[in-house]
């Protein structure tokens, strides 16, 4: 057992170790031997753990993403369960989106900050967000677009759709805490502030997802 313990330590230290340089400097700019001496083991180890670079990108990408679609997938089920036999309300449902993973404890974590900046890498990059944002993250976010849908009643698909595209630009942007709005706000505002900005994002996306019911509506009621 205690092999087994050791053994499970150091293919962790090898994910930690590939996370924290992936969200620094991006899938190129990291070698399985850079990998391998910061999480203090034999690059030969990594290997046998993981195979080729490509590979372990796509294991640090999948731990946390389990993690990440079963909050989000669990407050949203509460949320659908919560309204029967009514849809939901807009915001409501974009709040069991962002909630999850802006107001839990996780946020302060080294790791998991590590992670929303790998995330964000990730789905602003030509090269990887239209593969891996897909392989990792597209059942959960059809689900929630399925629901969101249902409380938006006679909003075309493609407004849903680019809506949810501005959301995701929302998300992006928080997820990289890159200091920005600290600068222009005079640090009124702190990027690293993520249940701040889960409360004025959610009050926004939930404002234009809203906004395209109206505007539906007087689209009706001139025809």
């Amino acid at each position: 057992m205690a092999a087994e313990n050791k053994k499970q330590d150091k293919r962790e230290a090898i994910l930690n170790a590939a996370e924290n340089l992936f969200a620094k400097h991006g899938y190129d700019g990291v070698t399985l031997r850079a990998i391998a001496k910061e999480a203090g083991v034999d690059v030969a180890l990594a290997n046998y753990h993981f195979g080729p670079k490509r590979d372990l990108f796509d294991a640090v990408l999948l731990r946390r993403a389990q993690i990440l679609n079963s909050w989000r997938l669990e407050a949203l089920e509460a949320t659908v369960q919560k309204a029967a036999p009514n849809p939901p309300e807009v915001k409501d449902i974009i709040r069991a989106y962002f909630e999850p993973l802006f107001k839990r404890s996780q946020v302060q974590e080294p790791g998991w900050k590590s992670y929303y900046a790998l995330i964000a890498y990730v789905n602003s990059s030509p090269e990887w967000g239209g593969t891996l944002m897909t392989q990792f993250f597209d059942p959960m976010i059809h689900r929630f677009l399925a629901v969101l849908k249902t409380a938006l009643p006679g909003v075309p698909d493609k407004s849903v759709y680019w809506g949810y595209h501005c959301l995701s630009g929302a998300l992006t942007l928080a997820f990289a805490q890159t200091g920005r709005i600290d600068h222009l706000s005079n640090d009124l505002c702190k990027s690293d502030d993520l249940p701040d900005a889960c409360d004025y994002i959610v009050d926004f996306v939930a404002a234009g997802f809203s906004d395209m019911i109206a505007a539906s509506e007087k689209e009706a009621a001139t025809l």
